[in-house]
C-alpha cells in the first residue's frame, strides 16, 4: 500500500514539475492570449466593436500556427500577436537570466543542426573550389565571436544554411543553423535569420562582393581571419546619471536611464554635489538620448531647477487584477529610504482596495513650486526617436517651463500606456511584459507611435549633437 502511494505521489510530482515548465508553443500562445486579454489595461482601446472580428480570425489564425510551431519559433510567434495593440511596452520571448549555462545549452539542444565539422567543410570547399556558389564558404560577423560555415542545402538547391562553427557556447552552439538564405534569379535573399535567443526575424540583405549586411542583426565578412575575436570581458553600460562642466558658462547633465530605483539616491547625491555648480550655470544640456524610460521619481529632484510656473502632471489610472497587483506593485523596495517605501505600501493598499476595477492612482495635479531658480538661464533637452516612457513623461513636464527647448528628433511614442508587468509563463523560459497603467490623457491626446516633437531638429548628418546645442 504505502509503495503504491509512493509511486501515485512520484508521478503526480512529475506530472505537476511537466505541467509548470511546459515550453510548447501552443500552451504558451494560448497563455499569453488569456493573460493579455484579463490584464492588459489597453486592450478594449485597441479592440473595439469594429475590429473584434478581425482581431479573432488573427488571434485564431496564428493559434494554429502555435500548434505547429516549436518551442524556439514561438517567441517571434507570441510578438508577431502582440504587435497588433502597437505598444511598445509590449513584448514576450525567451528571457535566460538567472539560468546555468548547462540550463540554457539543455534548453537550445533540439534546435535544428547540421553534421558538418570545421575541417571537414573546409575539405568540402577546397575538393569542390570551381563548383560551388559564390556564397558558399567561412564567414565572420564584424562584431567578432560568431563564425559560420554557408553550404548549399541538400534539400533545397537554391537555399543556403549558415551553420555556426564558433559561437558563445551557451546560446549557441557549433552545428546550429544561424540564417538561411534563398537566391533567385541570381540575387540573395534572408530567408530568415536566428537572433540570440533563437527567434526568427526576416531582414534585408544587402550583398556586396564578401559582405552580407543584415542591417541591425550585423554584418557578415568572407574569410574572417582578421576579424577580431569578442571580448569575454564586456563591461555593462554604465547608466547612471552624470553631471559634466563644459565651460564656464554651460554643463551636461546625462540622463541615459530611468530604470533603475537605485538612479534616485545618485540622482540626489549628483545634484547636492554640483548644486554650487548649477546656481552659477547659464545653459544646462540634459542628454535623454536612448533613454527609455523607468520611474518618474529619478527625475524629481531635477524639477526646480527647470520649474518657471506650475506645471501640470498628467494623472493615471491602474487595471487593478490580482495579477497586476501581484505582478507590478507588491515589492516594496526595502532597500530605498523609508519615506519611499510608504509612498509604495500606501500605492499597494489603495490597489488591493479596488481590485479587479480601472482605478485612478494617479490623479492629475498642479505642481507649484514656492520659487523660481535664475540660474540655469537656459536648458536644452536632446532627444531621439529612443527616448521613451518615463524619459516622454519628463519632456511633457519640462516643456511647460519657459527655459527649456527641445532638441533632436521625435520621441519614441511609448507613453500612453505604462507601468508593464512581467508575467510568468507555464514555460519558465519564456516571459511576457504588458502595460497595467493608462494615462487620462486619453483618448483626446494619444502619443504613442507618434512621440513629442522636439522645438529645434538637428539636422541629418549632425554628429555632435552638444555642439550643436551649444551654438544654436
Amino acid at each position: 500500500m504505502l509503495k503504491n502511494y509512493l509511486c501515485a505521489l512520484i508521478l503526480f510530482t512529475l506530472a505537476l514539475k511537466a505541467k509548470a515548465d511546459d515550453c510548447s508553443c501552443a500552451i504558451n500562445f494560448d497563455f499569453m492570449v488569456k493573460k493579455v486579454k484579463k490584464n492588459y489595461v489597453g486592450f478594449y482601446d485597441k479592440v473595439t466593436p469594429a475590429n473584434m472580428k478581425k482581431f479573432d480570425r488573427f488571434t485564431d489564425s496564428l493559434s494554429l500556427v502555435a500548434k505547429v510551431s516549436d518551442k524556439y519559433q514561438c517567441s517571434s510567434l507570441m510578438r508577431e500577436w502582440l504587435g497588433f495593440f502597437r505598444d511598445k511596452h509590449m513584448t514576450a520571448g525567451i528571457d535566460a537570466t538567472g539560468f546555468s549555462a548547462d540550463s540554457i545549452r539543455k534548453f537550445y539542444a533540439a534546435d535544428r543542426k547540421v553534421s558538418w565539422s570545421e575541417t571537414d567543410f573546409s575539405v568540402y570547399l577546397v575538393s569542390n573550389k570551381k563548383r560551388i556558389d559564390s556564397i558558399e564558404g567561412i564567414w565572420g560577423n564584424t562584431a567578432g565571436g560568431y563564425r559560420v560555415g554557408i553550404i548549399r542545402d541538400d534539400k533545397n538547391r537554391n537555399s543556403f544554411l549558415a551553420f555556426t562553427i564558433t559561437a558563445d557556447n551557451i546560446y549557441w552552439m557549433p552545428h546550429q543553423i544561424k540564417f538561411e538564405i534563398q537566391k533567385n534569379l541570381g540575387k540573395y535573399q534572408t530567408k530568415h535569420f536566428r537572433t540570440k535567443d533563437h527567434s526568427y526575424a526576416y531582414p534585408m540583405l544587402y550583398k556586396n562582393r564578401d559582405t552580407l549586411d543584415f542591417g541591425i542583426y550585423g554584418k557578415w565578412v568572407k574569410n574572417p581571419d582578421d576579424l577580431p575575436a569578442k571580448s569575454t570581458n564586456i563591461k555593462t553600460a554604465d547608466l547612471s546619471p552624470k553631471f559634466k562642466v563644459l565651460d564656464k558658462e554651460g554643463a551636461l547633465l546625462s540622463l541615459p536611464s530611468f530604470a533603475s530605483l537605485e538612479f534616485i539616491k545618485v540622482m540626489d547625491t549628483l545634484l547636492k554635489q554640483n548644486e554650487q555648480v548649477l546656481k552659477k550655470t547659464k545653459h544646462l544640456i540634459i542628454d535623454l538620448r536612448n533613454n527609455a524610460g523607468g520611474s518618474v521619481l529619478v527625475y524629481e529632484k531635477l524639477i526646480p531647477y527647470i520649474y518657471t510656473s506650475p506645471i501640470h502632471k498628467e494623472g493615471g489610472m491602474v487595471l487593478a487584477t490580482k495579477d497586476n497587483i501581484e505582478g507590478g506593485y507588491s515589492n516594496l523596495h526595502p532597500e530605498l529610504s523609508d519615506s519611499l517605501q510608504k509612498y509604495f505600501r500606501e500605492r499597494l493598499e489603495r490597489l488591493k482596495d479596488h481590485q479587479d476595477r480601472l482605478y485612478t492612482i494617479y490623479p492629475v495635479d498642479t505642481l507649484k513650486l514656492p520659487s523660481v531658480e535664475k540660474y540655469p538661464e537656459r536648458i536644452s533637452v536632446m532627444v531621439n526617436r529612443n527616448t521613451g516612457s518615463a524619459a516622454e513623461l519628463f519632456l511633457l513636464e519640462a516643456k511647460q517651463s519657459t527655459k527649456v527647448r527641445l532638441y533632436g528628433e521625435n520621441s519614441g511614442g511609448a507613453i500612453d500606456y505604462t507601468e508593464f508587468i512581467k508575467a510568468k509563463m507555464p514555460c519558465s523560459f519564456f516571459v511576457l511584459y504588458y502595460p497595467a497603467c493608462k494615462s487620462l490623457r486619453l483618448p483626446e491626446y494619444p502619443l504613442d507611435n507618434i512621440g513629442i516633437a522636439p522645438d529645434v531638429k538637428v539636422p541629418a548628418g549632425i554628429s555632435d549633437w552638444i555642439d550643436y546645442v551649444r551654438k544654436n
